[in-house]
C-alpha cells in the first residue's frame, strides 16, 4: 500500500527556523462520566459569560492564562472573526472570577451538530494545583451534557502544562490519537512576549 504522504514517516522531522513543534494529543468522551464531589475552591468561583461585546477581555483573560504555554492563535486571529465566534449562540465562552477576579477561562464550542469541542480551558498561575481546575472541569462537563451532543472532545499538546494529559484521563476524556503540529513562533513575530515560555528555546 502506497505511503499516506501526510503522514510522517518514523525518523527526524527538520522544523523550519522560526517555528514551534509540538506532539498534539487528541482526546474525547462518548457520555457524561459520573459526576465527582468536588469541593468549592477558596473565594467561591463563578462564571461569567463572554460574547462579542467583550473582544477586549477575552483576549486580556486568554493571555493571561496561556502565554505561559504559548497560546496565540486567538491573539493573531483577526478581531471580527473572533468577535463572530463570541457571537455565536453556539459558542459558550466564560471567564472564571473569583470575587471581582478573573482566574481562569472556559470556551465550549457546540457549532458541530451533536458534538462539543472543549476548545479552552485553563486557570492563572497562581491557581494551578488549588482544585480550581477540578471545580472548572465539573462546570465544563455539566455545561457539555445539558446539550444534545454524543461527543465531547478536547487536544492539547506538549507544550501545555506536562500534568495536562492525565487531568484529562481522569476527567473521563479517552486519548485517540496524535499529530505534530508546526506553527510560527508568537515569540519572534511580537504576538507574545520574547521572555514568554523560556522553557522552549526561540530558533530563529
Amino acid at each position: 500500500m502506497p505511503r499516506d504522504p501526510s503522514v510522517l514517516s518514523p525518523g527526524y522531522t527538520p522544523v523550519p527556523a522560526g517555528h514551534l513543534a509540538s506532539v498534539v494529543t487528541y482526546l474525547e468522551m462518548r457520555a457524561r462520566p459520573p459526576q465527582r464531589a468536588v469541593p468549592v475552591p477558596a473565594g467561591a468561583p463563578t462564571l461569567h459569560r463572554l460574547g462579542a461585546a467583550d473582544l477586549d477581555r477575552y483576549r486580556a483573560l486568554y493571555r493571561e492564562v496561556g502565554e505561559r504555554w504559548l497560546w496565540f492563535s486567538r491573539l493573531v486571529m483577526p478581531a471580527a472573526e473572533l468577535q463572530a465566534i463570541l457571537a455565536d449562540p453556539a459558542v459558550q465562552a466564560y471567564a472564571v472570577h473569583a470575587g471581582d477576579t478573573a482566574v481562569g477561562l472556559l470556551e465550549l464550542d457546540f457549532r458541530t451538530a451533536g458534538e462539543a469541542e472543549l476548545a479552552f480551558f485553563g486557570v492563572t498561575d497562581a491557581h494551578v494545583g488549588t482544585g480550581l481546575g477540578r471545580w472548572l472541569m465539573e462546570q465544563a462537563l455539566t455545561l457539555a451534557w445539558a446539550q444534545p451532543i454524543t461527543r465531547l472532545h478536547v487536544h492539547t499538546c506538549t507544550l501545555d502544562h506536562p500534568a495536562a494529559v492525565p487531568f484529562y484521563e481522569r476527567s473521563g476524556f479517552t486519548a485517540y490519537a496524535r499529530a505534530v503540529e508546526v506553527a510560527p513562533d508568537p515569540r519572534l513575530s511580537g504576538a507574545l512576549p520574547r521572555e514568554a515560555a523560556l522553557r522552549v528555546p526561540r530558533i530563529g
